[in-house]
């Protein structure tokens, strides 16, 4: 995905031809919680105020616009003290704990701390986001106060947080103030009107510009309560808004009973079994419906929007308990698929789409970003995953149905991905407004060679040509069913030729490994990265390869502790708080740890699958982030966060279950209704585990793996239908 942020002198790169998001601030250090409900986003400080940071991402976005930039609450003026706050597994619910501080209020009553216990929940549904207010008296006296709330809507586009300037702005207009609730408008640039109606549910509230004040009197041991409804309206203001307890019961209907919610894994560790209970309710929350089904935004809060690679490779992830978002992801894919050039977005036709905004920018193409395909990747990708999809359910009919797209994404990797009739598939952008970097690495400097100058393009990466010769191997098997012989062996053919020129042109002696890529005079860039590692999964590498990668890859100088990073130590660039210079990324993990799904040896998958459950048991939440940095390991502390990581992130969330599937060996193959566990392994950490429900066309298996001393054992607990389970061991 994009890395974007705005170019001004203070960088310490030069910024002027990309975009990047400025860290002026730290998510980190911010410990905000976040709320997310299809293209409606909350991101609060641990009180469950927006605090007006100038260059931070706390407010209510609504389809990347934020239409609350500052939203505290006061007790008769004073801040009150924060108890606790936590959000519900499910992420349905942020509830804060809070108190008053030491206080004299206006009647002359001294107020001690810890009197007044304030409970505040929010929920977000709808475009609207409800916060509850609870006021109990602990006290022997009678108390009267006040509670107000401020708030502004600076009506930002997301690209805005993130550090772009604009020329102009569209207009604001004087707010609206009735009896019980005040409207912010704002009209854009794009002609679109922006409002944001906040609502208290008290009749004897008093509203004035910019705040809310609520008169509460409460006798020795009473409690009183009362909403503030906060409502993002774009276009139509008349659209009525639900109620909290409708709401509520909706979105929790929707999040324990969607398809993730059948996702049953237990383990005999519970951290590990937090860990995957965590990455479901992340998974579930960033789900989001679309005319194709539910599709995964890639991340809150900059990438919280459809993004190609990231969503296949979440769909990857989960393929094995989870097909139907295959499924849903193939189809809107292939309904955005590009059919036309244009250079302005990178769009050729039979391209996959990159990523897609809602916003007022992205509309104006004051950023490329409405429907843009600037990445390398992802077209291969989504022949992967849909050559994936028929092994693991066989579903002929709806392959049947895209596949004119699929045979136009190959003719996009043919014709336009390789560029100069190679045989490789390489990338540059076509305007200057567009992404440099066009692989899953698309920092500007993420591609170099040995003296650390940035490599001249057109460039072809290591890891593109393993998804090419994946893709082309696996759809063969589609062609064949489909009945197109000729195809499938011309696929074949294509891809054996790919791969023995691939070894030739990629192999480094000297490195033991692959190099990251070949520059636009076909000269290795020799730089030891992560991304050899996704050569494993597709085999494109020979098994004397994969051993001396998988080698190379658990050294010290690769492996931080925590997984593995994405550059090794010593090169030339090498920093562990870069974003993709030495950093970790978990989703680069699990895609190299799924490289040993069908080998005997599981030592990188182990140490992968080890170092990142420990991860999870020191980030918040057990929420895996977009990535940490990549500092070795220490005794007794924690791992260092990276400030502007996405948290919850998609492809994070998903790497538990690929991590697994490699581990444990577990093949689907649909046409023969057979689960087949190649040499299944666990950690010491995992002793038992158990799977549910886990379907194969119409038969369901439930299966328990022990650990012992030299092996893990399979059991079947449970099975309906025709399915066999053979055991490679």
């Amino acid at each position: 995905m994009s890395l974007l942020s705005n170019p001004l002198g203070k960088d310490p790169i030069d910024l002027t031809t990309q975009f990047y998001i400025r860290a002026s601030s730290s998510l980190a250090d911010e410990s905000t919680l976040v709320l997310l409900d299809g293209d409606t986003l909350a991101v609060f400080d641990r009180s469950g105020d927006i605090q007006p940071l100038a260059a931070g991402p706390q407010g209510i976005f609504h389809q990347e616009t934020r239409h609350v930039s500052r939203l505290e609450m006061r007790l008769s003026g004073e801040q009150p003290l924060l108890l606790s706050s936590a959000l519900r597994e499910d992420n349905v619910l942020f509830a804060v704990d809070l108190t008053n501080p030491d206080m004299r209020l206006a009647s002359g009553l001294s107020l001690p701390r810890g009197t007044l216990h304030i409970f505040r929940t929010k929920l977000l549904k709808d475009g609207a986001c409800y916060d509850k207010i609870a006021v109990h008296n602990y006290g022997d006296k009678a108390v009267d106060l006040e509670i107000s709330f401020e708030f502004e809507a600076d009506f930002a586009d997301i690209f805005e947080v993130r550090g772009e300037k604009r020329a102009r702005r569209g207009e604001t207009f004087a707010q609206k103030i009735d009896r019980n609730a005040i409207t912010l408008v704002y009209r854009g640039l794009d002609a679109v009107q922006r409002n944001t109606r906040i609502q208290c549910s008290l009749s004897a509230c008093n509203t004035l510009e910019g705040g809310i004040v609520v008169p509460i009197h409460l006798q020795p041991q009473g409690e009183t309560d009362f909403m503030l409804t906060i409502a993002c309206q774009r276009g139509d203001p008349s659209v009525a808004i639900a109620g909290y307890d409708e709401s509520l019961q909706r979105l929790t209907q929707q999040r324990t009973g969607g398809p993730l919610a059948e996702i049953d894994i237990q383990t005999s560790s519970e951290q590990f079994n937090q860990w995957v209970r965590r990455s479901q309710s992340d998974l579930a929350m960033l789900a989001t419906p679309t005319e194709s089904g539910l599709y995964p935004y890639a991340g809150v809060p900059w990438y919280s929007t459809v993004f190609g690679r990231d969503g296949i490779i979440t769909a990857l992830e989960l393929l094995w308990i989870l097909p139907s978002l295959a499924r849903s992801v193939l189809m809107h894919l292939a309904a955005t698929q590009a059919i036309s050039l244009d250079t302005g977005r990178d769009a050729e036709p039979g391209k996959i789409l990159h990523e897609m905004r809602k916003g007022e920018m992205s509309q104006l193409r004051e950023v490329p970003f409405g429907r843009y395909y600037g990445s390398v990747d992802a077209t291969p990708l989504f022949v992967v995953l849909a050559a994936a999809y028929f092994e693991r359910t066989a579903d002929i009919d709806f392959l049947r149905q895209i596949w004119p797209n699929i045979l136009a994404a190959l003719e996009w990797i043919d014709r336009y991905g390789d560029r100069d009739g190679d045989g490789f598939v390489e990338y540059t952008r076509q305007n200057k407004y567009g992404i440099a970097q066009q692989g899953w690495k698309d920092s500007s400097d993420s591609v170099f060679y040995t003296d650390g100058k940035l490599a001249s393009g057109p460039i072809a990466l290591c890891e593109v040509q393993s998804y090419v010769y994946a893709a082309k191997r696996g759809i063969a098997h589609v062609a064949s069913a489909l009945g197109d012989p000729h195809l499938a062996d011309q696929l074949n053919s294509q891809a054996a030729e790919l791969k023995w020129n691939f070894g030739t042109a990629f192999w480094s002696d000297q490195l033991s490994t692959f190099v990251i890529a070949l520059d636009g005079d076909k000269r290795q860039c020799q730089i030891r990265s992560s991304n050899a590692g996704h050569c494993l999964f597709s085999d494109i590498a020979t098994e004397a390869q994969h051993r001396s990668v998988s080698a190379s890859l658990l050294s010290s100088a690769f492996f931080s502790g925590w997984g593995i990073r994405t550059l090794v130590t010593g090169e030339k660039r090498y920093n562990p708080m870069s974003y993709h210079n030495g950093s970790v990324w978990p989703h680069d993990n699990a895609l190299i740890a799924y490289g040993a799904l069908r080998s005997s040896d599981k030592k990188l998958a182990l140490r992968v699958l080890s170092g990142l459950l420990d991860l999870s048991q020191e980030v918040n939440l057990h929420r895996l982030p977009e990535l940490i940095c990549g500092f070795s390991r220490r005794p007794g502390k924690g791992p260092t966060l990276y400030p502007v990581a996405c948290s919850p992130q998609a492809w994070s969330a998903g790497a538990v279950f690929m991590i697994l599937q490699a581990c444990l060996g577990l093949e689907i193959r649909a046409r023969e209704s057979r689960i087949y566990l190649h040499y299944s392994a666990l950690p010491k950490s995992l002793q038992h585990v158990q799977i549910r429900n886990l379907r194969v066309g119409n038969a369901r298996v439930d299966l328990a793996f022990e650990r012992y001393s030299e092996t893990v054992g399979a059991n079947i607990l449970e099975r309906t239908g025709d399915v066999e389970i053979v055991s490679l061991r």
